[in-house]
């Protein structure tokens, strides 16, 4: 074995009293090495544990998670360095170096690294929230990394935002407090239709969709907005809950056909734009 010692004391770098071994480095590699195996791992068998004998939330765990998982990966770094010799005094010079470097140009990765660890202890997003962000991205949390939060759209795509963009903007959490969300519906019929009528029609052809919600004060009702150009213009104000939150397209379509169909079989006259043209005769002098 005295050749792979010989390996192991191989001189890599000398600088000043500092030589770094071979041995070192590879020692170095392989504490990297299992520090994100054990994070990966641990993180994995808490979540099928924990998460199946307890009462705690899918948003606690992977919080816990996400917490002892950057815990893991301080402490291997740290032992990391200190098996290639690196003292404390060195590791604030490190330290120092890292500052600055963060001042000059790795001011976005570390504040994006900051939002992130605020938005897991916040808890202000978890994973399972439908957002709306400042920009008019729709989507589901799926992941909250180091450096941004991964978000799948209504149309299954994967977008990854910047962990800063949702503490620095604005951001509609649609299922923070809840899962129950109202929508309102716009629609218009011709002017002469019977007022009372339509609202009553429509509003129980809403009810009458598996969809709807209705609890103490959250009833669907139907109010007349405005005289518009060309219609009565009217909005159905429902209430929903539960997954199909996340899908405010497919939702406003189920009532737009309830509404359509609703008003059809009761005879009444969905309008279409019109304008009336009037022209007016006017002597013309020959020359």
């Amino acid at each position: 074995m005295k050749w792979l010692d010989d390996w192991f004391q191989l001189k890599l770098l000398e600088i000043g009293d500092y030589v770094l071994t071979l041995g070192e480095l590879f020692g170095f590699l392989l504490i990297i090495a299992v520090t994100l195996v054990l994070s990966r791992w641990l993180s994995r068998a808490l979540t099928k544990v924990v998460g199946s004998r307890s009462r705690i939330s899918p948003s606690q765990l992977y919080t816990f998670t996400r917490l002892m998982s950057y815990s893991i990966l301080a402490i291997g770094f740290l032992m990391a360095l200190a098996s290639l010799g690196v003292s404390f005094d060195r590791m604030l010079l490190v330290a120092g170096a890292l500052g600055v470097g963060i001042g000059f140009g790795l001011q976005n990765i570390a504040n994006n690294f900051v939002s992130g660890i605020i938005i897991l202890f916040e808890k202000s997003l978890r994973v399972g929230d439908f957002v709306e962000l400042e920009s008019g991205l729709l989507g589901e949390v799926k992941e909250i990394n180091i450096r941004s939060t991964l978000l799948k759209t209504m149309d299954n795509a994967d977008i990854l935002v910047p962990n800063s963009e949702f503490i620095n903007g604005r951001v509609n959490n649609w299922t923070l407090k809840d899962d129950e969300r109202r929508f309102s519906i716009p629609f218009g019929v011709a002017y002469g239709s019977d007022t009372h009528k339509v609202i009553e029609i429509v509003a129980a052809a809403a009810r009458e969709l598996p969809l709807t919600f209705e609890k103490g004060d959250r009833q669907t009702f139907v109010v007349m907005k405005e005289f518009g150009d060309s219609s009565l213009n009217f909005a159905l104000s429902v209430w929903v809950r539960g997954e199909a939150i996340k899908r405010p397209g497919l939702v406003k379509s189920e009532y737009l056909l309830a509404i359509n169909k609703a008003l059809v079989s009761n005879g009444i006259e969905i309008p279409f734009p019109q304008r009336d043209l009037h022209l007016r005769s006017s002597s013309i002098p020959h020359g």
